[in-house]
């Protein structure tokens, strides 16, 4: 009935042959393209590639945490299930704790969002992980707050978070704060888990090649 491919090889190698002819890698090398191909792969908007900004040691610093075994901490569970465990080490935990029951009352007594107080929930671990946000602009927001107050400093942040009210904004603080931690996130509105996954998935695969 209807005319559509169906061999999942092919599909696979169509999409990354029509990112390659539809986007611009000037700029990026080998490991970071990797990253951003990934990304907008997630999304199926080469037009991103522009907005996309990253730390030139992201890529090498991000596998070489994942291969040590570093937790990856994750603002919320769409990002968990968007991870795939089988191209991680077995050492490297996933990590939601936006759920945990004493979340809500740590909100209330910061007066922000669960998400944000969730973050706090990371500290102990902090130092050497990997962060991964794709949704909300507060965690972003109060990890950065933390790293200022001399917090543990994270090998990566991959920052997609969303939205209209904060998301914009919480990722040009990234950008513009030298807070000597390596990073990818996109300008901007845009964002989201996939994307934020997607990444993640890529340094997994980083790290895989460099074993």
């Amino acid at each position: 009935m209807f005319d559509y491919l169906r061999d999942p090889k092919a599909i696979y190698e169509k999409s990354f042959a029509t990112i390659e002819s539809e986007a611009d890698f000037s700029g990026f090398d080998a490991a970071t393209r990797t990253l951003a191909t990934r990304v907008i792969h997630a999304c199926g908007m080469p037009e991103i590639l522009s907005d996309l900004v990253c730390s030139a040691d992201i890529a090498s610093s991000g596998a070489k945490a994942l291969k040590a075994g570093a937790p990856i901490f994750c603002d919320c569970e769409m990002v968990t299930h968007g991870i795939i465990r089988r191209f991680l080490p077995p050492e490297n935990k996933v990590v939601c704790t936006l759920n945990r029951e004493e979340v809500p009352k740590m909100a209330a007594r910061l007066q922000t969002t669960r998400s944000a107080a969730a973050v706090d929930l990371w500290l102990e671990q902090l130092e050497g992980s990997i962060v991964v946000i794709g949704n909300a602009p507060t965690a972003l927001f109060h990890l950065l707050e933390r790293l200022d107050a001399g917090a543990p400093k994270p090998a990566a942040i991959l920052a997609f978070p969303v939205g209209f009210v904060g998301a914009a904004e919480s990722k040009e603080a990234l950008i513009t704060h030298n807070y000597e931690v390596p990073f990818i996130t996109l300008r901007g509105r845009k964002g989201g888990s996939a994307m934020a996954a997607a990444a993640l998935n890529a340094l997994a695969g980083l790290a895989g090649r460099t074993e």
